[in-house]
């Protein structure tokens, strides 16, 4: 009973930030205490870029980036313990799925063999490599679970189109999939690897994946756990390397959002956001987007119209599913997570994680 109340107490206080935060006016600096703002939290690593973030509730998240770095915490971000696996320091870990404090799966982007997949059962006091990448080919970028048994890896093209690993063992095991389902890429396709986001799944069996740097930024969409995939242009600007969409995130099977521009610091991102309510048949363009390039985005909890979007110059809300954004916060963040107990992460540059708070 008493952790039972303490979860739901800590709802509950979570639950009123996130609802206060929808109606924080458009100046977004208002003193700390009066309005619900992303708080810091001492990661100890300030030479770490966090890319990879697995929320799992307010008290336990883990991140993953460069140097082969994992860190965990289970005490909502006031200590984090370093369980990066043994001989990674030249790895980059660009994604993390976690399943709980104990269990959780870690990808290595890169090249050849420097594309890894890892598994801890034992919240990183060991880890076991499950998958090391042999072909020259292939670039690894995101991984997803649908469940804690079913979860995807995507690489970037390889024979014109992208190739998909599968596991159906909570990632201790991988396989490629067969690339007969798999639409064409265009010239110059790929995905980014930039904050986890650019592979995401709802449900038992519906995944997509984000793509950019050729004529048209695309969301490629499998309902069958990645066997067959359709292809859809979205509005968001593509046209060069770096452009197009870096992350997604969808609240149900039909409803999601797409964020993105030219990650570019001095280029311009219009149209930077999109949204679906067809389960990405057909994107639209968001009305007033976010006003640079964002790199992730996440639903609010239990919330059917409220999202956030991060990037390097700011954090932006939504309270309409994406048809309109404002910017709440000027600090930088690669990536964002939300969780089933209403709360709220962001990690990124310098060793950055902060936890939303009242």
């Amino acid at each position: 009973m008493g952790r039972t109340f303490r979860t739901m107490a800590a709802g509950m206080a979570c639950g009123a930030a996130l609802a206060a935060l929808t109606a924080v006016p458009a100046q977004a600096h208002e003193p700390q205490g009066h309005a619900p703002h992303w708080e810091l939290k001492n990661s100890g690593t300030p030479e770490v870029r966090f890319r990879g973030l697995s929320a799992v509730s307010r008290s336990t998240a883990w991140l993953a980036g460069t140097a082969g770095t994992v860190l965990r915490t289970t005490d909502g971000g006031a200590t984090w313990r370093n369980v990066s696996p043994p001989g990674a320091a030249e790895l980059q870990f660009r994604d993390i799925e976690a399943f709980d404090a104990r269990r959780a799966v870690v990808l290595a982007i890169g090249e050849g063999e420097a594309s890894r997949l890892y598994r801890t059962d034992d919240g990183g006091a060991t880890w076991t490599e499950s998958f090391r990448n042999t072909d020259a080919r292939a670039f690894y970028d995101c991984l997803t679970f649908l469940d804690r048994r079913h979860g995807l890896a995507m690489s970037d093209p390889v024979d014109g189109r992208f190739r998909i690993l599968s596991t159906s063992d909570g990632g201790r095991s991988w396989k490629v999939l067969p690339s007969a389902g798999m639409p064409a890429a265009l010239e110059g396709e790929a995905g980014f690897a930039a904050s986890g986001q650019c592979l995401v799944g709802s449900g038992p069996k519906d995944v997509w994946l984000a793509t950019g740097g050729a004529a048209h930024a695309r969301v490629l969409h499998s309902a069958d756990r990645g066997l067959t995939w359709t292809a859809t242009d979205t509005p968001i600007p593509a046209g060069d390397p770096a452009r197009g969409v870096f992350a997604l995130a969808f609240r149900d099977r039909t409803h999601g959002l797409a964020v993105g521009g030219d990650y570019r610091p001095e280029q311009a991102s219009p149209q930077a956001a999109a949204r679906t309510t067809d389960a990405g048949r057909g994107w639209t363009s968001a009305a007033t987007p976010p006003p640079a390039y964002r790199s992730g985005v996440a639903w609010l909890p239990h919330s059917r119209t409220a999202a956030l979007a991060v990037g390097p110059t700011g954090t932006d809300l939504t309270t309409d599913a994406g048809r309109t954004w404002r910017t709440v916060d000027s600090g930088s963040y690669d990536t964002v997570d939300c969780t089933p107990d209403l709360s709220c992460w962001a990690a990124g540059e310098k060793g950055r994680v902060a936890r939303l708070e009242r």
